[in-house]
């Protein structure tokens, strides 16, 4: 049996979970992935009722518009070129995010079902269905961003922290450590008191710059200029005692250039990523994208329930300070052409190359 998989969907998914997902009619994938089959000329919703094809005339696409690109039809029955609609449920969820976003302090879960019309049960499920986060989550992750903003023009620590809507400081350094990779002085401050290990090591592709935090890997920056690297890391903590990495060290930088060598592996080592909700959930959409496959930023903006935040995900993908972990090359634009890279375009279009099957 042939499957052939033309693109990634939200989540990784393998040949036997897209035919399973077919096979149950399954209304949860509807929106994840369509199916194309090659006999009629037609492409379907996972959850179509049409009679199943042989799964050796199946094709599996992420979206309407890669299965129309590839020669298929709409399905007649199951329209699924309508999938790429606003769904009214999705609107409300945009709407309660706007609110979450511009309140002083985070509205209450009642608040935000009143605003969108449904129950509080019923709302709180369609959010995270929406946004893969509850309204609570984001909501924090929101508060975390005012507060990281704040930290560095506000007079006092308290003040900054009042001023991203926390009812108390206690509430706030109870999560800050998460939130920020370090204690909220030390985020205000630059850094200071803490220890950052780093080293730069040489790829095929130029200079690279590993850096870690007791967490994990924090920074990995790619370049032409081992010096302008570590600048760059520097501005970032400024206050931050960063210090030379010993040998075992050294072996973190070396599986990171052996990713960048082959980059279809995997990076078994722990990050310490930190950003606002949504940078976040950009981010972790960005991981599940298997190697050797691309998706538009309008994709991952579809995958991740935020359909109109194409450009929100491109200014994700540019902040993105772990190259290659986080494979912010994978992403393309709509017409498949390669944009901007935050480590040089040349850069993204050999880490594409060596990730091709053909390579």
């Amino acid at each position: 049996m042939s499957i052939e998989i033309q693109s990634a969907p939200a989540a990784p998914l393998g040949a036997a979970d897209y035919l399973a997902a077919v096979r149950r009619r399954d209304r949860a994938y509807d929106g994840r992935f369509v199916y194309a089959v090659r006999t009629t000329g037609v492409y379907c919703r996972p959850s179509c009722g049409a009679r199943p094809a042989l799964a050796e005339n199946l094709s599996f696409h992420a979206t309407a518009e890669a299965a129309e690109r590839a020669g298929f039809r709409p399905c007649k029955r199951c329209h699924p070129g309508e999938m790429g609609r606003i769904d009214p449920q999705v609107r409300a969820v945009r709407q309660a995010c706007r609110l979450i976003e511009t309140a002083e302090e985070a509205p209450s879960l009642e608040a935000l079902a009143g605003a969108a019309g449904l129950s509080p049960f019923h709302f709180h499920r369609v959010f995270k269905k929406v946004t893969g986060v509850t309204p609570k989550a984001y909501a924090a992750g929101e508060q975390a961003r005012r507060a990281r903003e704040g930290l560095s023009g506000a007079r006092t620590v308290t003040e900054a922290i009042f001023d991203a809507g926390y009812n108390s400081s206690s509430r706030f350094y109870e999560t800050a450590p998460a939130r920020l990779g370090m204690t909220p002085t030390a985020w205000r401050q630059g850094g200071v008191g803490e220890t950052i290990r780093f080293a730069v090591g040489q790829s095929s592709l130029g200079a690279v710059l590993v850096a870690a935090t007791g967490k994990g890997v924090c920074a990995i920056l790619m370049g032409d200029d081992p010096e302008s690297l570590v600048r760059d890391l520097q501005d970032r903590f400024p206050r931050a005692e960063l210090e030379g990495g010993d040998e075992a060290f050294a072996r973190t930088v070396a599986a990171v250039v052996g990713l960048i060598e082959a980059p279809g592996a995997r990076l078994d080592l722990p990050l310490d990523i930190r950003g606002a909700a949504f940078q976040q959930q950009v981010w972790r959409a960005l991981r599940d994208i298997p190697a050797g496959s691309t998706l538009s930023y309008a994709e991952v903006a579809r995958a991740i329930g935020r359909p109109g935040a194409a450009r929100a995900v491109a200014q994700a993908c540019a902040r993105n300070p772990l190259a290659i972990a986080i494979p912010c090359h994978r992403v393309v634009r709509t017409d498949g052409a390669l944009s901007g890279y935050r480590w040089g375009v040349e850069r993204k279009r050999e880490l594409l190359r060596r990730e091709s099957p053909a390579a």
